[in-house]
C-alpha cells in the first residue's frame, strides 16, 4: 500500500484529487489516469456497494493513483472492510468530538496504536504480504476527518489535536447547511468557521483540506493561497452533468 500520499500531507505541497460517486469502473479508471494524485470513493453520498468499491479500490490502485474511501459513517466496520479490500486510508464523516476523532483513527491501525480487527484480504496480498502491510501502515495509511457542522467549529482545536489525523476535511454544502445558510459559501458565517478551522489546523500540524465542488478552477487556486493543502476538485458527476448539459444546449440550438 505504498504511497506518498502521506508524505505530501506532512511536507506542505498542495495534493489535488478529485470525487467518485459513480460506481462503474471504467469511470474510476478515467478519473484515476486523468492526473490526480488521488481518488475518493465516496460511500455516504452514492448507491456504491462495499462490493463494488473493492472493484473500485482495485482500478484506481491499479491505474497508479491513490484510492481513498470516504465512509457512510464514523464506522469501525466499514472502515476496517474497506482498508482490507487496499484502501490507502479513510475519510470520515461528520466528525464532531473528541471521541469522534479518537475512534477515526482507531478504525484504521491496528493494535496498540488502534484497534482495528486483523484479518487478511487483499491489503495484504490475501497474506503473504501481511507482515509488509502491518509495517507500511503507519507509515502510509491516510485518517482524514471531516469537519461538517457547527457544532464541530467550536471544539475543532482539541478534535484536530488527536493523533494520528493526517488531515481535516471540511464538507462545504454540510456545514453551511448546519448554519441555516446551505450553499452560501461566501457567507460571512463560513468564511469564520473556514478559519478557524485553517488555523486549528496550522497549530496541529496536518493538512487542511476542503471539497471544490463547482468550478472554475480559480477558486482552488483562493483555497491554496487561503493555505488548504488536501483539495478534492470535481467529480465524476460534476465533470459529467455540466458538460452533457452544455453540449445539448448547443445541440437545441441548432434548431434555430
Amino acid at each position: 500500500m505504498k504511497s506518498g500520499l502521506r508524505e505530501t500531507l506532512r511536507g506542505g505541497r498542495p495534493s489535488f484529487g478529485s470525487w467518485l460517486q459513480f460506481g462503474h469502473p471504467g469511470i474510476a479508471e478515467a478519473m484515476a489516469q486523468a492526473g490526480f494524485e488521488w481518488i475518493g470513493i465516496d460511500l455516504e453520498h452514492s448507491v456504491i456497494s462495499l462490493e463494488t468499491a473493492f472493484t473500485l479500490i482495485q482500478v484506481i490502485e491499479l491505474s497508479g493513483c491513490v484510492p481513498l474511501v470516504r465512509l457512510s459513517a464514523n464506522d469501525p466496520v466499514q472502515a476496517k472492510r474497506v482498508m482490507d479490500a487496499g484502501a490507502h486510508g479513510v475519510i470520515v464523516p461528520a466528525v464532531q468530538t473528541v471521541d469522534g476523532a479518537r475512534r477515526a483513527v482507531a478504525s484504521v491501525k491496528y493494535p496498540p496504536s488502534g484497534a482495528r480487527g486483523v484479518g487478511l484480504g487483499r491489503a495484504h496480498a490475501y497474506g503473504p504480504r501481511f507482515a509488509d502491510y502491518v509495517r507500511e501502515l503507519e507509515e502510509f495509511a491516510v485518517v482524514v476527518v471531516m469537519i461538517e457542522h457547527k457544532d464541530a467549529v467550536e471544539p475543532v482545536e482539541e478534535i484536530l489535536g488527536v493523533s494520528g489525523i493526517d488531515a481535516v476535511f471540511v464538507g462545504p454544502y454540510d456545514l453551511s447547511a448546519s448554519y441555516g445558510i446551505p450553499g452560501q459559501f461566501e457567507h460571512r458565517l463560513m468564511h469564520e468557521a473556514l478559519a478557524r478551522i485553517l488555523g486549528a489546523a496550522k497549530t496541529a500540524g496536518i493538512a487542511p483540506g476542503i471539497h471544490v465542488v463547482h468550478p472554475p478552477i480559480s477558486q482552488v487556486r483562493d483555497r491554496v493561497a487561503e493555505g488548504f493543502r488536501f483539495i478534492a476538485y470535481g467529480g465524476d458527476m460534476l465533470f459529467l452533468v455540466p458538460a452533457a448539459r452544455a453540449a445539448a444546449a448547443e445541440l437545441r440550438g441548432l434548431h434555430t
